[in-house]
């Protein structure tokens, strides 16, 4: 059966109230560890599958093997049971695979951790008598749920809807906030195939007052990317003008404010500056700019959004370069991490502005708080130091913006600010990428 599209204001308060449910979590990435620590916290019995043998043993040992503020203390307190079994989950209710989806060369994502773990999953349904449901909370392309996961499920000899339930939730976890995110979502999008499998997913989060959308697979899939390609749309816009403020000779953050009285425009996401990066916006747009060519359709806005945010970056450079001669140059870098509160230097501006720094012949040393170690292997090039030596080059950037970084002594320094640190106008010579 499919469902039409219809909100409800909160969970039907008559759906079966559930007690503790037996549920498994194929992933202990972010995304995973935050969904299966939470809902551990709220009582539900938990495992966690992972192909990762050192993942598996810290989890067990209580030890977060990533940093997300928050989360160790949940897993201090929790009872999570962490195994590289597939066959463990046979005796889950409610099964997430929370596995990554990585982009292709093309912008499209790579289902092949995913088909996988659905590969896995199917191998248990053979042998399973119960019904549970199989909830896809990796973020994939509109029609992957339909077309890709359910058909492996069901080379099991099960049928979809009838001896097995199948879900898409789409995660709206920030890295940084995802604890504090999942605890208090926004709303909660449900994907379902049938009226069954969502009632039961319903069920599980019983105990949340967001709004809930109950919607089919292919629309919860695309609601995720809708959001994210908009997200990225503001931050492209605001840039754009941004850069003609920087020509005129005006704060574009004094025009923010002027806009954002406008209760139709507000002030989220229009923060000025190199762009967004990250392992969400930018692969999330360049996969819904690859599922529309795939169907004959050129986005030509998503396109442009995700042009001008690479072209945003490396205007640091040309800002440097008015100042200092950058061939043989040391250059400091404040910020690796794609935001901060957040490790993960996957697909942060800080790599492009790297890259490019080091093809204009540049030495670099570079200090963050918490995503040093991920970048060593990256960038042998680039000396992790602490913030005094960053002080000490001969021009700084700021590339992540750090609460931190709001307290160091700027003065006499050359900095060129991607993301707005007041204290850095302190500066002998400053200059702001669209400021």
């Amino acid at each position: 059966m499919r469902l039409q599209t219809h909100y409800s204001l909160s969970i039907q308060k008559s759906l079966e109230v559930a007690m503790s449910r037996n549920i498994s979590i194929i992933g202990s990435g972010h995304v995973g560890l935050v969904v299966a620590a939470c809902l551990a916290r709220q009582g539900n019995q938990v495992t966690v599958v992972d192909t990762d043998e050192e993942k598996v043993r810290r989890v067990n040992a209580r030890v977060c093997p990533i940093y997300e503020p928050g989360l160790q203390e949940i897993l201090s307190q929790v009872n999570i049971q962490a195994t590289s079994d597939y066959s463990l989950i046979s005796n889950s209710e409610i099964v997430f695979t929370c596995v990554p989806t990585p982009s292709n060369t093309d912008g499209s994502i790579s289902l092949g951790y995913i088909k996988d773990a659905i590969e896995q999953v199917s191998l248990t349904l053979r042998d399973k008598s119960d019904y549970y449901v199989v909830v896809v909370k990796s973020t994939v392309a509109p029609g992957t749920t339909e077309e890709v996961v359910i058909p492996i499920l069901e080379s099991s000899g099960k049928k979809a809807g009838i001896d097995f339930g199948v879900c898409m939730t789409p995660e709206f976890l920030r890295e940084g906030k995802g604890v504090f995110d999942f605890m208090n979502p926004s709303r909660i999008v449900i994907g379902e195939h049938d009226r069954r499998s969502g009632d039961i997913l319903c069920s599980l989060y019983r105990d949340f007052t967001a709004p809930v959308l109950r919607v089919n697979l292919k629309t919860a899939e695309m609601i995720k990317y809708a959001s994210n390609a908009f997200l990225a749309t503001k931050v492209s816009f605001i840039n754009e003008i941004g850069n003609i403020c920087k020509r005129l000779g005006i704060d574009t953050y004094e025009v923010v404010k002027g806009m954002a009285y406008d209760e139709r425009i507000g002030n989220k996401f229009l923060n000025a500056g190199i762009g967004f990066g990250g392992s969400c916006l930018r692969k999330d747009l360049a996969a819904l700019i690859a599922k529309a060519r795939q169907i004959d359709y050129e986005p030509s806005i998503l396109r442009e959004v995700f042009n001008l945010n690479e072209r945003q970056a490396v205007k640091m450079i040309d800002l440097l370069k008015r100042h200092i001669s950058v061939k043989d140059s040391t250059v400091g870098l404040l910020g690796l991490s794609f935001k901060p509160e957040a490790d993960n230097v996957n697909g942060s501006l800080a790599v492009t502005v790297v890259n490019a720094l080091l093809k204009e012949g540049a030495r670099l040393k570079a200090y963050d708080p918490q995503a040093m170690a991920n970048l060593d292997g990256l960038f042998p090039r680039v000396e992790c130091v602490a913030e005094e030596e960053v002080l000490g080059c001969d021009a700084i950037l700021i590339l992540t913006e750090w609460e931190e970084f709001e307290h160091l002594d700027y003065r006499g320094k050359i900095v060129i600010d991607g993301r707005r640190i007041l204290k850095a106008k302190e500066a002998e010579i400053y200059e702001g990428v669209c400021w």
